[in-house]
């Protein structure tokens, strides 16, 4: 940012940015605030009077540098809170005739030909420009201007025009991965005898092959408009699948790909299916630690073409929060999120909780991150604290199984040798803080035993979708652990699973100990 040389703003002076002003589409290269500089035939607001004139009006002449300029009222304040502005007189020959405000319109259109336009330009406005988003309204602070050269010098610069360069917008690339949003509606639903709509019987939505990114992209901007204001969008498409294909290959295949963009974009939304959004969330927050920007997850529950869908307000949202550090009042987060219906959660925390309302997600086990309203209410000690360095990894070992503990059911029965048959991993699922049937008629402590022999990993968890884990508490539970079985803090089912996938692939990981807020 370039500033008016020799001038400094006086100090004390409130920021623009505290005067509650609001975004426009230009800047006003000169508005002042019940006074305008100094110089030959300078005047100060003292001079002009009281200012109680109609927005509009003209209440003083200005002369510095051989032009002529006359003091317009903007606005309907008076005296100090007047709101004025230097227009150049008609037939002034270097202002080309014009009796309208020197400004720069649509700065990120025309960039630098800002500069062409030559006028009075207010120091403390440049200085002020700090933290203040492109396309903002500048004005002074309405405090006496101060110049190297004393008081009442002009405070323009003599020597080149000044160059306002608008912040660019963040960028943020898009990842199609498939699901509800991006489906047909016309080939993928229909309506029932009583008018609901639903996804064709027997089909499970109709996925086209070879989507055409820029096509893809065209049709999202055309539908929502909106993104276009908050960020400057780029979008891939990994894969346009039912997320119930979506496993281990893919979730590798999105980390990479989110791995080899990180360097070039501010942040990431996937829109992706909701039936294992939790798992890939889960995945990537594990697989991608210490990414330090924003990894959106959304979806819908109706397609975007749809009415009524609830994609349109899911991609706003997550756009929204995905820019959040980039924007005003600029909320510091960096982790993997789900956002979905108003809510903003931890990826890996998520669960879909509901099949058909469109708050279909929640994270009972941790609060949510943020919540959408008229505003975006953060919850800034909620959100994860960064530490270490970035380091990916990119191997999953998927041979890994829930097990859910089932009153009257022996698990040699009813699961076998699961070792025998390939599996590297079990999350057990027990009852409340970690109790099972301890008998060894029921056969869960002998199964255990025989299957941690055989070399399975043993994850204990807990049924209960929240609270503490503390199996040692019960005499089942005690036996578990001294089996080598581990436990810890409660962790969602999805993202044990996944977890269990990754410590398999990295030994030198363990699963009770928390990695992305997991636990």
């Amino acid at each position: 940012m370039k500033t008016v040389p020799g001038s400094v703003p006086t100090a004390g002076a409130p920021s623009p940015a505290r005067q509650g002003l609001r975004h426009s589409q230009r800047w006003a290269l000169h508005t002042c605030r019940g006074q305008v500089p100094g110089g030959s035939g300078g005047q100060r607001f003292n001079d002009l009077g009281s200012l109680t004139s109609a927005p509009g009006a003209v209440v003083g002449k200005h002369t510095y540098g051989g032009r002529e300029y006359k003091i317009m009222k903007l606005g309907e304040g008076s005296g100090a809170n007047a709101n004025l502005r230097m227009v150049p007189i008609e037939g002034d020959a270097e202002a080309g005739g014009r009796d309208s405000p020197i400004r720069a319109e649509s700065p990120r259109k025309r960039g630098c030909e800002a500069q062409a336009e030559k006028g009075v330009v207010i120091p403390s406005i440049m200085e002020e420009m700090e933290g203040i988003d492109s396309g903002s309204l500048v004005t002074t602070t309405g405090a006496p201007l101060t110049s190297s050269r004393g008081a009442g010098s002009p405070v323009v610069s003599e020597e080149r025009p000044v160059i306002m360069v608008p912040k660019p917008l963040p960028k943020v690339l898009l990842i199609h991965t498939g699901g509800t949003l991006g489906m047909d509606p016309e080939s993928s639903f229909e309506k029932d005898d009583t008018g609901h709509v639903h996804v064709k019987a027997g089909t499970g939505g109709k996925y086209v092959a070879g989507l055409q990114p820029g096509r893809m992209l065209s049709n999202i901007k055309q539908v929502v408009p909106e993104l276009s204001v908050f960020a400057d969008v780029d979008l891939k498409v990994a894969f346009n699948r039912d997320s119930c294909r979506v496993g281990p290959k893919e979730w590798v295949k999105l980390a990479q790909l989110l791995h080899n963009n990180r360097d070039y974009y501010d942040a990431f939304v996937l829109v992706h299916g909701t039936d294992t959004m939790a798992y890939t969330a889960s995945a990537l927050s594990l697989m991608l630690l210490g990414f330090r920007k924003p990894i959106v997850l959304t979806g819908s529950q109706l397609p975007l073409a749809m009415p009524r869908s609830d994609a349109r307000a899911n991609l706003i949202d997550s756009i929204t929060c995905a820019t959040a550090p980039y924007t005003p009042p600029h909320s510091q987060w960096a982790e993997v999120a789900v956002c979905f219906g108003g809510r903003l959660l931890r990826g890996n925390r998520a669960q879909k909780v509901n099949s058909s309302v469109y708050q279909a997600f929640d994270s009972p086990s941790y609060p949510h991150l943020a919540e959408m309203g008229i505003e975006i209410d953060w919850k800034q000690e909620f959100l994860l604290k960064e530490r270490g360095v970035y380091r990916p990894r990119f191997k999953l070992n998927p041979n890994v199984i829930r097990v859910p503990i089932v009153p009257g059911s022996d698990p040699r029965i009813m699961y076998g040798d699961l070792a025998e048959r390939g599996v590297r991993g079990i999350i057990l699922e027990s009852f409340g803080v970690g109790n099972m049937p301890d008998t060894a008629s029921a056969g869960w402590l002998p199964w255990l035993r025989q299957q941690r022999k055989k070399g399975l990993q043993v994850y204990l968890g807990s049924q209960c979708l929240n609270g503490m884990l503390n199996p040692e508490l019960y005499r089942s539970g005690s036996v578990a652990i001294g089996m080598g079985v581990e436990s810890g803090p409660q962790m969602t089912a999805e993202c044990a699973v996944v977890k269990m996938m990754l410590c398999l692939e990295y030994p030198d990981i363990p699963l009770g100990v928390p990695l992305a807020g997991e636990l």
